[in-house]
């Protein structure tokens, strides 16, 4: 196998099997509807990209590699199987190019992609030389994937599609499990059962790290299988890995003191950058694994205190007229309410303007009692219309989840456009701008910066 061909080569998942591809030799190419900034990175790189999906695309193809996106009615789908060329999707064709690595998963409803970067960069810091595969573009490592010369690999293990079943981990991180996808889980059943699943995938002699602080996750623990163990990390006193003597930093973060429960050792003391509890928590279980595979955790906090993130995850891109404008990618609640406090914490005093943009229907009204109860950390709440990914618009009334919204202002405006225009005029010099989007609505933090830099002329 020589020339691997990705359809939905401009998204997350794909483009960074395509650049693990093309730093191992081989010859990439891919397609997709539109060009991203990621596919177009690739192309600089020399990866051979198509904007929009045709037949001959695939031609010269040893094997295909598809996303969860892509239906089995994709024309190059067809055209490869009518050519005899393997159609893979990627959770098949990931266990085939991890194989030789001592696999790191990071899995959980969200905080993957910042916990899986944080666990790169610091493998990286201790001269460990991982290769990794993120969920998004890492600001310390300057890109979302890399092949590696050594030993790990850290990837972030989706559950959508069942993705993270294609995979046979030496470690898996458990972030959390809270009820999400319910387009591909019907029930919350469906959903820990995956995850359940996933834990049996550990290799023999593999360790699964969990989240004590969470129901969820601490729930999966009694599936792993007999010859793997367990070891938990939290801000609570049951963990075998915790925090203590937690406070608040002047580098925006917390500092704490990270303490083995059995022995009462002290094992390291961590200064964060990144804001929020949440990150504390990420950054344990990250401790976690490093004290799991015998590394030397004072040299790791040094790592973690230079950590300064991944894109769209609490990513501030733009301080313009004293305002503050910040772009996240949390689209669940508890993301929502986790990036929301990080902002009050980081930024007291201030008045904090949050844009949300709903991804997908099925999440939206599976979860909309959630979703309302998520925004009390926020002054104001403007909420655009849904974005419907891999869905098909459906009827929705906005109006009944804006009164549900307590403790903060809401107001519903579709439009992005319409959204920044508005943002233009409100904002004022101290307050904080949010976007909290999976979808495009990131597009709204650079036209409320140009618009603010016009009305400033």
């Amino acid at each position: 196998m020589k020339h691997v061909h990705l359809i939905g080569i401009g998204g997350t998942g794909i483009s960074s099997i395509a650049r693990v591809l093309l730093e191992k030799g081989y010859t990439v190419s891919g397609s997709d509807r539109s060009l991203s900034p990621l596919a177009l990175d690739l192309k600089q790189a020399g990866v051979t990209v198509f904007e929009g999906h045709a037949a001959g695309n695939i031609q010269g193809a040893d094997l295909v590699v598809r996303s969860s996106a892509i239906s089995d009615d994709n024309i190059e789908v067809i055209a490869a199987r009518q050519a005899g060329i393997p159609v893979q999707k990627r959770a098949e064709f990931l266990n085939t190019l991890l194989n030789d690595y001592q696999t790191l998963a990071v899995a959980g409803s969200h905080g993957k992609t910042t916990t899986s970067t944080m666990l790169a960069w610091t493998l990286d810091q201790l001269g460990k030389q991982p290769g990794f595969i993120l969920g998004g573009v890492s600001s310390n490592l300057g890109t979302n994937a890399r092949a590696g010369s050594g030993t790990f690999f850290v990837i972030e293990a989706d559950e959508y599609d069942y993705m993270f079943l294609g995979l046979q981990p030496s470690v898996i991180l458990l972030t959390n499990v809270e009820y999400d996808h319910p387009d591909c889980f019907p029930t919350i059943e469906d959903y820990r059962s995956a995850f359940k699943s996933f834990a049996k995938q550990l290799r023999p002699g593999g360790t699964l790290v969990t989240n004590a602080d969470q129901e969820g996750a601490a729930s999966i623990c009694s599936a792993i299988p007999t010859d793997a163990r367990g070891i938990s990390y939290g801000l609570t006193n049951t963990a075998d890995i915790m925090a203590r003597d937690l406070r608040a930093n002047s580098s925006g973060g917390f500092s704490f003191e990270v303490i083995e429960r059995v022995t009462g050792a002290a094992l390291a003391n961590v200064e964060l950058r990144v804001p929020g509890e949440h990150n504390v928590r990420n950054a344990l279980g990250v401790l976690a694994v490093h004290h799991v595979l015998g590394n030397s955790l004072p040299e790791v906090a040094i790592a973690l205190a230079s950590f300064t993130g991944s894109g769209r995850r609490f990513e501030v891109v733009a301080e313009v007229n004293g305002i503050t404008i910040i772009d996240d990618y949390a689209h669940h609640p508890t993301k929502i309410r986790a990036t929301l406090a990080a902002a009050r914490s980081r930024f007291p005093g201030r008045r904090v303007i949050a844009v949300w943009q709903p991804h997908t229907y099925s999440r939206t009204i599976a979860l909309e009692d959630d979703f309302a109860a998520s925004f009390s950390d926020a002054d104001q709440v403007i909420v655009t219309g849904i974005y419907a990914s891999r869905e098909k618009e459906q009827p929705y009334s906005m109006e009944q989840l804006l009164n549900k919204i307590t403790g903060s202002a809401a107001r519903h405006i579709a439009d992005l456009s319409g959204v920044s225009a508005y943002l233009a005029q409100i904002l004022q010099p101290g307050d904080v701008m949010i976007v909290l989007s999976a979808g495009d609505a990131d597009r709204v933090c650079r036209e409320v910066q140009l618009l603010i830099k016009e009305r400033k002329g």
